[in-house]
C-alpha cells in the first residue's frame, strides 16, 4: 500500500512540475528579459522592432527611467515612460504598414541621436530619438515625433 501511494504521490509531482514547465512556454518573462542592447546600433534596432513590427520582448528593459515622449501635432502631447511602456506592450505582435529608415544625427561614445522615419501611405512620421548610455547597456531617454 505504502508503495502504491509513493507511486501516486510520484505521478502527481512529475505531472505538476510537468504543467508548470509548459505554462512558463517559449514566452516566458525570462527569455524576454534578454534583450541585446550593448550598442547604440542594437538599441535603435530594437526601438524600431517595437514601435513598428510589435515586438515585446525588452519594451521595459528599453527605456530609461527618466524616458518622456513629445508628440508635436495639432495639440502638443506628453506622456510618460510608464504610458509608452503600456501602450507598446498593447501593441504586441501588431505591425505598422510602413517603410522605416533609420539616420544617425550624432553620437558619441555616451550618446546618441537618431533620426527614425516611417513613411505610411498618406502621412510620414519623423521620430528623433535620443539614447543614452547607462552601465553597460544603451538606452532611450527621450523621443520627439512629428508628422507630415
Amino acid at each position: 500500500m505504502k508503495a502504491l501511494v509513493k507511486t501516486f504521490a510520484a505521478a502527481a509531482l512529475i505531472a505538476v512540475s510537468t504543467f508548470a514547465m509548459a505554462a512558463e512556454g517559449p514566452g516566458s518573462k525570462a527569455a524576454k528579459a534578454n534583450v541585446n542592447l550593448s550598442t547604440a546600433d542594437f538599441a535603435v534596432d530594437h526601438y524600431v522592432a517595437v514601435t513598428t513590427e510589435g515586438e515585446s520582448a525588452g519594451v521595459e528593459q528599453l527605456f530609461a527611467e527618466d524616458f518622456s515622449q513629445k508628440i508635436q501635432a495639432f495639440n502638443a502631447q506628453s506622456h510618460s515612460r510608464e504610458a509608452v511602456v503600456k501602450s507598446l506592450k498593447k501593441q504586441k505582435g501588431e505591425k505598422l504598414n510602413c517603410t522605416v529608415t533609420t539616420d544617425i544625427i550624432e553620437e558619441s561614445a555616451d550618446y546618441m541621436v537618431a533620426k527614425v522615419t516611417m513613411r505610411f501611405e498618406n502621412f510620414t512620421k519623423n521620430d528623433l530619438v535620443t539614447l543614452v548610455r547607462e552601465g553597460n547597456m544603451w538606452k532611450v531617454s527621450k523621443s520627439i515625433n512629428s508628422y507630415k
